[in-house]
Protein backbone atom coordinates (compact mmCIF):
# COMPACT_ATOMS: atom_id res chain seq x y z
CA UNK A 1 0.00 0.00 0.00
CA UNK A 2 1.35 3.66 -0.71
CA UNK A 3 0.26 4.41 3.21
CA UNK A 4 3.61 1.78 3.91
CA UNK A 5 5.36 3.43 1.62
CA UNK A 6 8.34 5.80 3.16
CA UNK A 7 10.78 7.92 1.03
CA UNK A 8 13.53 7.36 3.19
CA UNK A 9 13.33 3.80 2.75
CA UNK A 10 13.89 3.62 -1.16
CA UNK A 11 16.93 1.47 -1.49
CA UNK A 12 19.88 3.77 -2.89
CA UNK A 13 20.19 3.60 -6.78
CA UNK A 14 16.40 3.69 -7.09
CA UNK A 15 14.69 6.56 -8.87
CA UNK A 16 17.96 7.15 -10.81
CA UNK A 17 17.05 8.98 -13.82
CA UNK A 18 17.21 8.15 -17.50
CA UNK A 19 19.85 9.93 -18.82
CA UNK A 20 20.04 7.99 -22.30
CA UNK A 21 19.10 9.87 -25.50
CA UNK A 22 15.58 8.44 -25.56
CA UNK A 23 13.62 8.28 -22.45
CA UNK A 24 10.17 6.82 -22.49
CA UNK A 25 8.98 7.88 -19.70
CA UNK A 26 9.50 11.31 -21.00
CA UNK A 27 8.28 10.90 -24.53
CA UNK A 28 4.96 8.85 -22.57
CA UNK A 29 4.12 12.00 -20.74
CA UNK A 30 4.71 14.11 -23.78
CA UNK A 31 1.98 12.29 -25.97
CA UNK A 32 -0.70 12.30 -22.85
CA UNK A 33 0.24 15.85 -22.60
CA UNK A 34 -0.59 16.59 -26.46
CA UNK A 35 -3.44 14.69 -26.14
CA UNK A 36 -5.30 16.18 -23.45
CA UNK A 37 -3.90 19.65 -24.67
CA UNK A 38 -5.86 18.95 -27.65
CA UNK A 39 -9.06 20.45 -25.72
CA UNK A 40 -7.74 23.86 -26.25
CA UNK A 41 -7.19 22.72 -30.19
CA UNK A 42 -11.09 22.25 -29.66
CA UNK A 43 -11.99 25.62 -27.91
CA UNK A 44 -9.38 27.42 -30.54
CA UNK A 45 -11.46 25.91 -33.24
CA UNK A 46 -15.00 26.69 -31.87
CA UNK A 47 -13.72 30.60 -31.43
CA UNK A 48 -12.06 30.47 -35.29
CA UNK A 49 -14.44 29.05 -37.10
CA UNK A 50 -17.57 31.02 -36.34
CA UNK A 51 -15.85 34.26 -37.77
CA UNK A 52 -15.27 32.61 -41.21
CA UNK A 53 -19.30 31.17 -41.17
CA UNK A 54 -21.24 34.14 -39.76
CA UNK A 55 -21.38 36.12 -43.19
CA UNK A 56 -22.67 33.12 -45.25
CA UNK A 57 -25.24 32.46 -42.37
CA UNK A 58 -26.18 35.63 -42.39
CA UNK A 59 -27.09 35.71 -45.86
CA UNK A 60 -29.16 32.42 -45.51
CA UNK A 61 -31.21 33.33 -43.15
CA UNK A 62 -30.95 37.42 -42.94
CA UNK A 63 -30.95 37.91 -38.87
CA UNK A 64 -30.88 41.06 -37.05
CA UNK A 65 -27.89 42.38 -35.70
CA UNK A 66 -28.13 41.56 -31.96
CA UNK A 67 -29.32 37.72 -33.56
CA UNK A 68 -26.02 37.67 -35.06
CA UNK A 69 -24.40 38.97 -32.33
CA UNK A 70 -26.15 36.09 -30.15
CA UNK A 71 -24.99 33.67 -32.62
CA UNK A 72 -21.17 34.81 -32.07
CA UNK A 73 -21.87 35.27 -27.94
CA UNK A 74 -24.24 32.35 -27.14
CA UNK A 75 -21.09 29.67 -26.93
CA UNK A 76 -19.69 32.15 -24.34
CA UNK A 77 -22.79 31.74 -22.30
CA UNK A 78 -22.65 27.85 -22.94
CA UNK A 79 -18.76 27.96 -21.91
CA UNK A 80 -19.81 30.12 -18.48
CA UNK A 81 -22.69 27.71 -17.57
CA UNK A 82 -19.70 24.72 -18.22
CA UNK A 83 -17.09 26.68 -16.21
CA UNK A 84 -19.75 26.99 -13.09
CA UNK A 85 -20.32 23.07 -13.44
CA UNK A 86 -16.86 21.82 -14.41
CA UNK A 87 -15.49 22.21 -10.56
CA UNK A 88 -17.69 19.56 -9.63
CA UNK A 89 -18.40 17.24 -12.33
CA UNK A 90 -14.33 17.09 -12.53
CA UNK A 91 -14.31 16.14 -8.90
CA UNK A 92 -17.14 13.60 -8.99
CA UNK A 93 -16.10 11.38 -12.17
CA UNK A 94 -12.79 12.44 -12.34
CA UNK A 95 -11.03 14.94 -14.87
CA UNK A 96 -10.14 11.82 -17.72
CA UNK A 97 -14.41 11.15 -17.79
CA UNK A 98 -14.98 15.32 -17.59
CA UNK A 99 -12.59 15.45 -20.71
CA UNK A 100 -14.84 12.77 -22.40
CA UNK A 101 -17.66 14.18 -22.04
CA UNK A 102 -16.69 17.74 -22.78
CA UNK A 103 -15.48 16.32 -26.66
CA UNK A 104 -18.48 13.85 -26.88
CA UNK A 105 -21.08 17.20 -25.94
CA UNK A 106 -18.85 18.87 -28.35
CA UNK A 107 -19.15 16.81 -31.44
CA UNK A 108 -23.08 16.71 -31.05
CA UNK A 109 -22.82 20.71 -30.93
CA UNK A 110 -20.72 21.70 -33.64
CA UNK A 111 -22.97 19.06 -36.05
CA UNK A 112 -26.02 20.18 -34.73
CA UNK A 113 -24.50 24.24 -35.98
CA UNK A 114 -23.62 22.15 -38.95
CA UNK A 115 -27.40 21.38 -39.50
CA UNK A 116 -29.25 24.15 -38.05
CA UNK A 117 -32.01 24.88 -39.73
CA UNK A 118 -32.78 28.29 -38.17
CA UNK A 119 -31.22 31.06 -36.24
CA UNK A 120 -32.60 30.13 -32.57
CA UNK A 121 -31.38 26.39 -33.19
CA UNK A 122 -28.06 28.19 -34.16
CA UNK A 123 -27.81 29.99 -30.96
CA UNK A 124 -28.83 26.42 -28.96
CA UNK A 125 -26.08 24.77 -30.79
CA UNK A 126 -23.66 27.33 -29.95
CA UNK A 127 -24.77 27.04 -26.56
CA UNK A 128 -24.44 23.40 -26.19
CA UNK A 129 -21.06 23.60 -27.66
CA UNK A 130 -19.96 26.35 -25.41
CA UNK A 131 -20.94 24.06 -22.92
CA UNK A 132 -18.25 21.14 -24.00
CA UNK A 133 -15.52 24.41 -24.02
CA UNK A 134 -16.17 25.65 -20.57
CA UNK A 135 -15.48 22.16 -19.21
CA UNK A 136 -12.66 21.11 -20.76
CA UNK A 137 -11.03 24.94 -20.82
CA UNK A 138 -11.39 24.08 -17.13
CA UNK A 139 -10.37 20.53 -16.68
CA UNK A 140 -8.21 19.84 -19.51
CA UNK A 141 -5.45 22.76 -17.49
CA UNK A 142 -6.31 21.01 -13.92
CA UNK A 143 -5.32 17.05 -15.41
CA UNK A 144 -2.20 18.19 -17.38
CA UNK A 145 -1.06 20.06 -13.84
CA UNK A 146 -1.90 16.58 -11.97
CA UNK A 147 -0.41 14.03 -14.68
CA UNK A 148 2.91 16.47 -14.80
CA UNK A 149 6.44 16.14 -12.99
CA UNK A 150 7.18 19.24 -11.28
CA UNK A 151 9.74 20.11 -13.75
CA UNK A 152 7.45 19.78 -16.65
CA UNK A 153 4.47 21.60 -15.10
CA UNK A 154 4.52 25.16 -16.73
CA UNK A 155 5.54 23.55 -20.19
CA UNK A 156 2.52 21.57 -19.81
CA UNK A 157 0.36 23.81 -19.44
CA UNK A 158 1.22 26.05 -21.64
CA UNK A 159 0.90 23.90 -24.38
CA UNK A 160 -2.91 24.12 -23.38
CA UNK A 161 -2.51 27.51 -24.69
CA UNK A 162 -0.47 26.99 -27.31
CA UNK A 163 -2.97 23.90 -28.82
CA UNK A 164 -5.44 27.15 -28.23
CA UNK A 165 -3.75 29.36 -30.83
CA UNK A 166 -3.16 26.03 -33.11
CA UNK A 167 -6.90 25.52 -33.11
CA UNK A 168 -8.00 29.40 -34.01
CA UNK A 169 -5.00 29.14 -36.88
CA UNK A 170 -6.69 25.90 -38.55
CA UNK A 171 -10.21 26.99 -38.14
CA UNK A 172 -9.34 30.29 -40.14
CA UNK A 173 -7.69 28.04 -43.01
CA UNK A 174 -10.71 25.78 -43.09
CA UNK A 175 -13.16 28.39 -43.30
CA UNK A 176 -10.83 30.05 -46.34
CA UNK A 177 -11.19 26.68 -47.73
CA UNK A 178 -15.09 26.61 -47.51
CA UNK A 179 -15.44 30.05 -48.23
CA UNK A 180 -14.60 29.66 -51.87
CA UNK A 181 -17.92 27.67 -52.29
CA UNK A 182 -20.00 29.50 -49.04
CA UNK A 183 -19.97 26.25 -47.32
CA UNK A 184 -20.93 27.76 -43.76
CA UNK A 185 -22.43 24.12 -42.82
CA UNK A 186 -18.60 22.38 -44.08
CA UNK A 187 -17.16 24.88 -41.36
CA UNK A 188 -18.91 24.01 -38.76
CA UNK A 189 -19.13 20.45 -39.59
CA UNK A 190 -15.29 20.43 -39.64
CA UNK A 191 -15.14 21.49 -36.03
CA UNK A 192 -16.28 18.40 -34.73
CA UNK A 193 -13.74 16.24 -36.51
CA UNK A 194 -10.80 17.53 -34.24
CA UNK A 195 -13.77 16.99 -31.00
CA UNK A 196 -13.96 12.90 -32.60
CA UNK A 197 -10.06 12.27 -32.16
CA UNK A 198 -10.12 14.25 -28.71
CA UNK A 199 -12.54 11.92 -27.85
CA UNK A 200 -10.68 8.98 -28.98
CA UNK A 201 -7.76 10.17 -27.53
CA UNK A 202 -8.80 10.17 -23.64
CA UNK A 203 -10.44 7.14 -24.01
CA UNK A 204 -6.57 5.68 -23.74
CA UNK A 205 -5.55 8.15 -20.86
CA UNK A 206 -4.93 7.33 -17.61
CA UNK A 207 -6.91 8.45 -14.67
CA UNK A 208 -5.63 11.65 -13.08
CA UNK A 209 -3.31 10.23 -10.11
CA UNK A 210 -4.97 13.21 -7.51
CA UNK A 211 -8.27 12.34 -8.47
CA UNK A 212 -7.60 8.33 -7.63
CA UNK A 213 -6.03 9.84 -4.14
CA UNK A 214 -8.93 12.54 -3.52
CA UNK A 215 -11.45 9.08 -4.12
CA UNK A 216 -9.15 6.39 -1.79
CA UNK A 217 -7.84 4.93 -4.73
CA UNK A 218 -4.47 4.66 -3.77
CA UNK A 219 -3.06 1.72 -5.18
CA UNK A 220 -4.22 2.55 -8.40
CA UNK A 221 -2.72 5.87 -7.88
CA UNK A 222 0.58 4.65 -7.32
CA UNK A 223 0.55 2.58 -10.36
CA UNK A 224 0.24 5.33 -12.57
CA UNK A 225 2.73 7.55 -11.45
CA UNK A 226 5.14 4.86 -11.28
CA UNK A 227 4.61 4.51 -14.34
CA UNK A 228 4.84 7.75 -15.18
CA UNK A 229 7.64 8.84 -13.28
CA UNK A 230 9.49 5.58 -13.50
CA UNK A 231 11.36 6.47 -9.92
CA UNK A 232 9.88 4.54 -6.92
CA UNK A 233 11.13 7.35 -4.34
CA UNK A 234 9.79 10.21 -6.44
CA UNK A 235 6.23 8.62 -6.64
CA UNK A 236 6.22 8.16 -2.97
CA UNK A 237 7.08 11.73 -2.61
CA UNK A 238 4.52 12.83 -4.78
CA UNK A 239 2.05 10.78 -3.19
CA UNK A 240 2.52 12.54 -0.02
CA UNK A 241 2.51 15.49 -1.04
CA UNK A 242 -0.57 15.15 -2.54
CA UNK A 243 -1.99 13.71 -0.01
CA UNK A 244 -1.31 16.59 2.59
CA UNK A 245 -2.54 18.70 -0.18
CA UNK A 246 -5.79 17.31 -0.06
CA UNK A 247 -5.93 17.65 3.79
CA UNK A 248 -5.88 21.30 3.44
CA UNK A 249 -10.02 22.25 3.26
CA UNK A 250 -10.89 23.83 0.48
CA UNK A 251 -12.96 27.26 1.15
CA UNK A 252 -15.57 28.85 -0.47
CA UNK A 253 -18.06 31.72 0.01
CA UNK A 254 -17.88 30.76 3.59
CA UNK A 255 -13.78 32.42 3.47
CA UNK A 256 -15.42 34.95 0.83
CA UNK A 257 -17.40 36.59 3.66
CA UNK A 258 -15.23 36.21 6.81
CA UNK A 259 -11.74 37.04 5.06
CA UNK A 260 -10.90 40.31 3.75
CA UNK A 261 -7.89 39.55 2.02
CA UNK A 262 -9.20 37.03 0.26
CA UNK A 263 -11.87 39.41 -1.50
CA UNK A 264 -8.82 41.22 -2.18
CA UNK A 265 -7.74 38.30 -4.34
CA UNK A 266 -10.91 37.35 -5.89
CA UNK A 267 -11.49 40.72 -6.91
CA UNK A 268 -7.94 40.92 -8.94
CA UNK A 269 -8.95 37.86 -10.29
CA UNK A 270 -11.70 39.15 -11.73
CA UNK A 271 -10.09 42.39 -12.43
CA UNK A 272 -7.64 40.16 -14.37
CA UNK A 273 -10.00 38.15 -16.39
CA UNK A 274 -11.92 41.48 -17.35
CA UNK A 275 -8.95 43.43 -18.65
CA UNK A 276 -7.63 40.46 -20.74
CA UNK A 277 -11.39 40.45 -22.57
CA UNK A 278 -12.11 44.65 -23.00
CA UNK A 279 -8.65 44.27 -24.14
CA UNK A 280 -10.37 43.76 -27.85
CA UNK A 281 -8.61 39.95 -28.70
CA UNK A 282 -12.02 38.37 -29.19
CA UNK A 283 -13.48 40.85 -31.11
CA UNK A 284 -10.54 40.43 -33.53
CA UNK A 285 -10.92 36.96 -33.86
CA UNK A 286 -14.42 36.54 -34.00
CA UNK A 287 -15.22 39.57 -36.48
CA UNK A 288 -11.92 40.01 -37.94
CA UNK A 289 -13.47 39.55 -41.81
CA UNK A 290 -15.91 42.17 -40.85
CA UNK A 291 -12.98 44.17 -39.38
CA UNK A 292 -11.29 43.66 -42.68
CA UNK A 293 -14.71 44.16 -45.14
CA UNK A 294 -14.59 47.99 -43.21
CA UNK A 295 -11.36 48.20 -44.22
CA UNK A 296 -12.51 47.96 -48.11
CA UNK A 297 -10.91 44.20 -48.30
CA UNK A 298 -13.20 41.82 -50.93
CA UNK A 299 -14.06 38.95 -48.99
CA UNK A 300 -11.47 36.45 -50.59
CA UNK A 301 -8.73 38.64 -48.72
CA UNK A 302 -10.56 38.47 -45.63
CA UNK A 303 -10.57 35.20 -44.90
CA UNK A 304 -6.94 35.03 -45.94
CA UNK A 305 -5.54 38.18 -43.90
CA UNK A 306 -7.71 36.80 -41.18
CA UNK A 307 -5.44 32.88 -41.49
CA UNK A 308 -2.50 34.91 -41.17
CA UNK A 309 -3.63 36.89 -38.30
CA UNK A 310 -4.58 33.44 -36.59
CA UNK A 311 -0.63 32.45 -37.42
CA UNK A 312 0.78 35.39 -36.01
CA UNK A 313 -1.59 35.08 -32.90
CA UNK A 314 0.23 31.43 -32.39
CA UNK A 315 3.26 32.24 -32.80
CA UNK A 316 3.24 35.46 -30.56
CA UNK A 317 2.02 32.64 -27.62
CA UNK A 318 5.82 31.51 -27.93
CA UNK A 319 6.71 34.59 -26.90
CA UNK A 320 5.03 34.54 -23.56
CA UNK A 321 6.28 30.83 -22.74
CA UNK A 322 9.83 32.12 -23.40
CA UNK A 323 10.07 35.40 -21.17
CA UNK A 324 7.63 35.37 -18.57
CA UNK A 325 10.12 33.77 -15.94
CA UNK A 326 12.91 36.16 -17.41
CA UNK A 327 10.80 39.40 -17.93
CA UNK A 328 8.53 39.01 -14.99
CA UNK A 329 4.77 39.42 -15.19
CA UNK A 330 4.57 42.78 -15.00
CA UNK A 331 6.86 44.53 -17.57
CA UNK A 332 4.91 42.27 -20.25
CA UNK A 333 2.23 43.02 -20.03
CA UNK A 334 2.65 46.87 -19.84
CA UNK A 335 4.80 46.25 -23.52
CA UNK A 336 1.19 44.33 -24.25
CA UNK A 337 -1.22 46.71 -23.20
CA UNK A 338 0.63 49.80 -24.93
CA UNK A 339 1.26 47.76 -28.03
CA UNK A 340 -2.97 47.06 -28.25
CA UNK A 341 -3.55 50.70 -27.23
CA UNK A 342 -1.46 51.78 -30.22
CA UNK A 343 -2.51 49.72 -32.42
CA UNK A 344 -6.21 50.17 -31.66
CA UNK A 345 -5.63 53.79 -32.11
CA UNK A 346 -3.99 53.44 -35.46
CA UNK A 347 -6.66 51.19 -36.94
CA UNK A 348 -9.33 54.05 -35.64
CA UNK A 349 -7.70 56.56 -37.76
CA UNK A 350 -7.21 54.01 -40.56
CA UNK A 351 -10.63 53.50 -40.47
CA UNK A 352 -11.36 57.15 -40.06
CA UNK A 353 -9.71 58.49 -42.96
CA UNK A 354 -11.65 55.38 -44.84
CA UNK A 355 -8.69 53.41 -46.33
CA UNK A 356 -9.46 53.43 -49.93
CA UNK A 357 -5.78 53.37 -51.08
CA UNK A 358 -3.99 49.58 -50.73
CA UNK A 359 -0.73 51.04 -48.65
CA UNK A 360 -3.51 51.89 -45.95
CA UNK A 361 -5.13 48.59 -46.23
CA UNK A 362 -2.10 47.18 -45.82
CA UNK A 363 -0.85 48.79 -43.14
CA UNK A 364 -4.19 48.13 -41.52
CA UNK A 365 -3.79 44.01 -41.88
CA UNK A 366 -0.12 44.96 -40.37
CA UNK A 367 -1.76 46.37 -37.66
CA UNK A 368 -3.86 43.67 -36.50
CA UNK A 369 -1.02 41.64 -36.44
CA UNK A 370 0.50 43.41 -33.72
CA UNK A 371 -2.62 44.00 -32.09
CA UNK A 372 -2.48 39.95 -31.80
CA UNK A 373 1.28 39.60 -31.07
CA UNK A 374 0.75 42.07 -28.12
CA UNK A 375 -2.22 39.99 -26.93
CA UNK A 376 -0.30 36.67 -27.16
CA UNK A 377 2.69 37.27 -25.43
CA UNK A 378 1.33 39.37 -22.54
CA UNK A 379 -2.65 39.77 -21.41
CA UNK A 380 -3.54 36.23 -23.18
CA UNK A 381 -1.50 34.08 -21.26
CA UNK A 382 -0.16 35.56 -18.11
CA UNK A 383 -3.62 36.75 -16.90
CA UNK A 384 -4.39 32.53 -16.17
CA UNK A 385 -0.94 32.48 -14.41
CA UNK A 386 -1.35 35.67 -12.08
CA UNK A 387 -4.84 34.36 -11.57
CA UNK A 388 -3.43 31.19 -10.11
CA UNK A 389 -0.45 32.77 -8.32
CA UNK A 390 -2.35 35.14 -6.57
CA UNK A 391 -5.06 32.96 -4.43
CA UNK A 392 -4.46 31.24 -1.29
CA UNK A 393 -4.63 27.33 -1.04
CA UNK A 394 -7.41 27.30 0.56
CA UNK A 395 -9.69 29.14 -1.73
CA UNK A 396 -7.86 28.26 -4.67
CA UNK A 397 -10.48 26.28 -6.83
CA UNK A 398 -13.24 29.06 -5.58
CA UNK A 399 -11.08 31.59 -7.15
CA UNK A 400 -10.02 29.93 -10.14
CA UNK A 401 -14.20 29.13 -10.62
CA UNK A 402 -15.01 33.19 -10.11
CA UNK A 403 -12.02 34.26 -12.31
CA UNK A 404 -13.11 31.88 -15.44
CA UNK A 405 -16.18 32.41 -15.29
CA UNK A 406 -15.68 36.38 -15.46
CA UNK A 407 -13.49 35.56 -18.30
CA UNK A 408 -16.66 33.69 -19.90
CA UNK A 409 -19.00 36.41 -19.11
CA UNK A 410 -16.80 39.69 -20.18
CA UNK A 411 -16.30 37.51 -23.02
CA UNK A 412 -19.82 37.51 -24.21
CA UNK A 413 -20.41 41.18 -23.23
CA UNK A 414 -17.89 41.94 -25.31
CA UNK A 415 -19.12 39.85 -28.30
CA UNK A 416 -22.50 40.38 -28.06
CA UNK A 417 -22.10 44.30 -28.21
CA UNK A 418 -19.39 44.83 -30.66
CA UNK A 419 -21.69 45.05 -33.54
CA UNK A 420 -24.22 47.28 -32.42
CA UNK A 421 -21.40 49.65 -31.11
CA UNK A 422 -20.30 49.35 -34.87
CA UNK A 423 -23.54 50.61 -35.84
CA UNK A 424 -23.77 53.57 -33.19
CA UNK A 425 -20.15 54.56 -33.46
CA UNK A 426 -18.86 53.70 -36.91
CA UNK A 427 -15.96 51.06 -36.90
CA UNK A 428 -13.12 54.05 -35.94
CA UNK A 429 -15.08 55.63 -33.00
CA UNK A 430 -15.57 51.42 -31.60
CA UNK A 431 -11.50 51.03 -32.00
CA UNK A 432 -10.72 54.42 -30.12
CA UNK A 433 -12.67 53.04 -27.24
CA UNK A 434 -10.76 49.87 -27.30
CA UNK A 435 -7.65 51.78 -27.33
CA UNK A 436 -8.90 54.01 -24.67
CA UNK A 437 -9.37 50.75 -22.47
CA UNK A 438 -6.01 49.60 -23.20
CA UNK A 439 -4.34 52.49 -22.21
CA UNK A 440 -6.66 52.34 -18.79
CA UNK A 441 -5.71 49.08 -18.61
CA UNK A 442 -1.56 50.12 -17.98
CA UNK A 443 -2.22 52.46 -15.20
CA UNK A 444 -4.85 49.57 -13.94
CA UNK A 445 -1.82 46.91 -14.07
CA UNK A 446 0.60 49.93 -12.02
CA UNK A 447 -1.79 49.93 -9.46
CA UNK A 448 -3.05 46.30 -8.62
CA UNK A 449 -0.83 43.31 -10.10
CA UNK A 450 1.81 42.43 -8.26
CA UNK A 451 5.22 41.10 -9.69
CA UNK A 452 5.50 37.35 -8.99
CA UNK A 453 8.40 36.46 -10.93
CA UNK A 454 10.39 34.19 -8.71
CA UNK A 455 7.98 34.29 -5.63
CA UNK A 456 7.06 30.94 -3.94
CA UNK A 457 3.07 30.33 -3.99
CA UNK A 458 3.52 30.44 -0.40
CA UNK A 459 5.11 33.71 0.63
CA UNK A 460 2.75 35.25 -1.86
CA UNK A 461 -0.48 33.60 0.15
CA UNK A 462 1.67 34.79 3.10
CA UNK A 463 1.55 38.91 2.73
CA UNK A 464 -2.01 38.47 1.31
CA UNK A 465 -3.27 37.22 4.71
CA UNK A 466 -1.06 40.06 6.11
CA UNK A 467 -2.81 42.39 4.22
CA UNK A 468 0.04 43.68 2.05
CA UNK A 469 -1.14 45.92 -1.24
CA UNK A 470 -1.70 43.90 -3.67
CA UNK A 471 0.76 45.61 -6.23
CA UNK A 472 3.46 44.27 -3.01
CA UNK A 473 2.41 40.99 -2.80
CA UNK A 474 5.89 39.70 -4.90
CA UNK A 475 8.29 42.99 -3.46
CA UNK A 476 10.98 40.96 -1.12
Amino acid sequence: MVDDIDPRTVPPGMGDEDTSFFDPTRFKILIIGVVAALAGLMSGIDIGVVSGALDFFAKEFHPSTMALSWVVSSMMAGAALGSVCSSKLSQKIGRKRALICGAGVFVIGSLGCALSWSVPSMIFFRVVMGYAVGVSAFTAPLYLSEIASEESRGAMISTYQLMLTVGIFVAFLADTYFAYSGNWRGMFGFAAAPAFFFFIGVLFLPYSPHWLVMKGRLKEARSILLDLRNDPLETAKEIQAIRAQLETKQEGWSLLKRNGNFRRSVALGVLLQAMQQLAGINIVMFYAPKILQAAHFDSQAQLWCTAIIGLVNMLATFVAVGLVDRWGRKPILYVGFAVMAITMAVLAGLLHEGMADQASQMIAVFVLMVFCAGHAMSAGPLMWVLCAEIQPMSGRNFGMSISTLTNWLANMGVSVSFLPLMELFGAAGTFWLLAVFNFVFIGLTYLYVPETKGMSLNVIEERLLKGVKLRKLGRR
